[in-house]
């Protein structure tokens, strides 16, 4: 049986503009992805010390730093969809990704809301 491995992307800060809040409203100030990536264990546990032998994860934080920048969006949900979107792009050797992207904060007294989603390519 095939095994797999998990890359991790942890509290990546978006420039992104999300939401539509009117006079008087909280505006968050802050958007916040945690990205974990399931990839075959034969891009992790590998042999020699080469970049051939591995998933180059680089683009793909950069295509999603890409996707944040290009225009406002009214919801988190259109903000994921999209990053899945890219994240499929690289399947293989991607297996599937789970996203998690949060706000903050939610009310002049902290906290934070988000949506988390998994999907398999």
């Amino acid at each position: 049986m095939p095994s797999s491995s998990t890359i991790e992307l942890k509290d990546l800060l978006l420039n992104v503009s999300v939401g539509s809040y009117g006079e008087g409203q909280h505006k968050p100030d802050h958007h916040l992805l945690d990205l974990s990536l399931e990839i075959g264990s034969k891009f992790v546990v590998i042999r020699e010390d080469s970049m051939e032998r591995v998933f180059d994860y680089d683009p793909l934080i950069d295509e999603i730093s890409g996707i944040c920048v290009q225009q406002h969006v009214n919801t988190q949900e259109i903000l994921i969809s999209r990053i899945l979107h890219a994240c499929g792009r690289y399947s293989p050797p991607l297996i599937s990704a789970e996203i998690c992207l949060r706000k903050f904060p939610v009310n002049p007294n902290g906290g934070t809301l988000g949506l988390r989603h998994k999907a398999t390519f």
